[in-house]
């Protein structure tokens, strides 16, 4: 038995979720990092991004196995924006976000290995995410989890490494 589990995120929701995008930026910025701070006051392009992804169902809220909410996530089976069109089934992660109080626990790694699962059942042949170039920690945790770099993409708001891991 795992000791996570998703909860799907509805549209009713949509303040928490850009509270706790808010809170990440600001952990982050309390590291000198800049890296997501345009979620402490979104502009509409991200807003909508968020509320588009909940209505696809994308958004899922992370509990503990005491029903505790540590986090939240965003899974997509297609990313056109950060990754274009792609011939292999993979699982996109997105605002992968694991409570402050929560950090340094292995959450995140969990909550990976899980999507992994999930990716393994629905014949995916990759997990794959982003990563903020700006943001080297990040980067370096994620190859450090297996995820190695295949690209980068250059948005307005930011430069993102693109990484992907094989579907055992």
């Amino acid at each position: 038995m795992t000791d996570i589990t998703f909860r799907q995120i509805g549209i009713k929701d949509l303040s928490q979720v850009l509270k706790l995008l808010k809170e990440a930026a600001e952990k982050i910025n309390r590291m000198q990092i800049d890296h997501w701070q345009y979620w402490k006051n979104p502009p509409q392009e991200k807003v909508s991004w968020v509320e588009e992804g909940i209505k696809n169902r994308e958004f899922f809220f992370i509990d503990d196995r005491d029903k505790n909410s540590i986090g939240m996530v965003r899974m997509l089976n297609e990313d056109l924006l950060y990754w274009g069109k792609q011939k292999d089934k993979s699982i996109y992660v997105h605002s992968l976000i694991v409570k402050e109080a929560y950090n340094g626990k292995g959450i995140g790694q969990r909550i990976l290995e899980e999507i992994g699962h999930k990716a393994k059942k629905d014949d995916c042949q990759y997990l794959r995410l982003d990563s903020d170039s700006k943001n080297p920690k990040l980067c370096k945790y994620y190859e450090k989890l297996g995820f190695q770099k295949v690209g980068v993409k250059d948005l307005p708001l930011s430069t993102y490494n693109l990484y992907e891991r094989k579907i055992q």
